[in-house]
């Protein structure tokens, strides 16, 4: 249920009138706006006197929400969210609101000299985060599954050299207490409804960047995020990587409609990944543009010095000089879109 408040009720009044529901059996989320401010009652609101609500001279409007996702709802809280961090460098990184968050680097971690050398070409080039694989989950059991515990620390020490804040992949609850200098944890596409994990990341305060699963539907995608939610963590990032489909051609079937469905279902930050949706590097250019078109906050692409010999996914990695054209040119298209990176 939404009760959105009259325009010009004070503060206070509307943490009172929160209490009073609250003692009525349900949790109430508090959304202060530009404009106004929305109640968002989440739990068994059956007993509600939808009725007696609309009557007070508090409430502008009454709504139950249909759709089974609550806290993710853009009826909850109308405003989009933004996820800041302020990372060593004291630049802030920005995701939503008006900003268009560029996440790049390697797949995965394959050495110091690696890691290093191409989070100094994402950061010269303009890159607000850098991303890269420790611990890496692969279809085959013979493929790289990354450094692990090693690729943790080097991309950690990536961090301290260029103040980039890092989007590093957790696979298992176990490796949650390694995570504590990660400012960003990837929850990849396999692991989108490993809801005991997903519990779990909800009782922790990082922001979660939460990948669509090969198949899954926006309501499903939506529900995930609403288990992490639910736990009180609300710094939740979207990511359409592409679903499965009948045609080969590319790696995935990158879903850009699922942008503005997303944006006008739901408050939290919407981003792409163009590397993992096409699985082939001269295609991310073209579809990194067309994220901005769609209206998605940000991309996530990878980027390596060598991709012919990167250890995993070097066919899509494009390489720092086509990333430095690649951010020149999206620059352009996202303050057509009124954005800035």
């Amino acid at each position: 249920m939404i009760i959105a408040m009259k325009h010009g009720v004070a503060r206070e009044e509307a943490l009172h009138f929160a209490e009073s529901l609250e003692k009525q059996g349900v949790k109430v989320n508090f959304s202060e706006g530009a404009t106004r401010t929305v109640l968002g009652l989440v739990g068994d609101t059956t007993a509600i006197d939808q009725e007696a609500l609309q009557a007070s001279r508090l409430v502008e409007k009454v709504i139950r929400v249909q759709e089974p996702y609550k806290r993710a709802n853009r009826m909850f809280h109308p405003d989009g969210t933004k996820i800041v961090l302020l990372p060593a460098n004291g630049k802030k990184a920005k995701i939503g609101g008006g900003t268009f968050a560029v996440i790049a680097g390697p797949c995965s971690v394959e050495s110091r000299e690696q890691i290093i050398s191409i989070a100094e070409e994402v950061k010269k080039a303009g890159g607000a985060f850098l991303r890269g694989g420790a611990f890496k989950p692969r279809t085959s059991p013979y493929s790289f599954q990354g450094l692990g515990c090693e690729g943790l620390d080097l991309i950690l020490e990536a961090k301290k050299e260029t103040g980039l804040p890092i989007v590093t992949e957790l696979m298992e609850i176990s490796q949650l207490e390694l995570f504590e200098e990660v400012d960003v944890i990837q929850v990849g596409a396999r692991n989108m409804q490993n809801f005991n994990l997903l519990k779990e990341l909800g009782r922790c305060r990082k922001p979660i960047l939460l990948k669509r699963g090969m198949a899954s539907t926006m309501t499903e995608l939506l529900m995930a995020a609403e288990y992490i939610m639910s736990g009180g963590n609300e710094r939740v990032i979207l990511c359409e990587r592409g679903i499965r489909a009948f045609d080969s051609f590319t790696r995935n079937v990158l879903d850009l409609a699922l942008i503005p469905a997303l944006k006008k279902k739901t408050h939290l930050p919407v981003i792409v990944d163009p590397s993992h949706a096409t699985g082939i590097a001269w295609m991310v250019p073209a579809m990194s543009k067309a994220a901005i078109a769609a209206g998605a906050d940000g991309i996530i692409v990878e980027v390596h010095n060598d991709p012919e010999h990167a250890l995993c996914d070097g066919e899509q990695s494009i390489t720092p000089d086509s990333f430095a054209e690649l951010m020149s040119v999206l620059r352009k298209y996202a303050e057509l879109e009124g954005k800035t990176i």
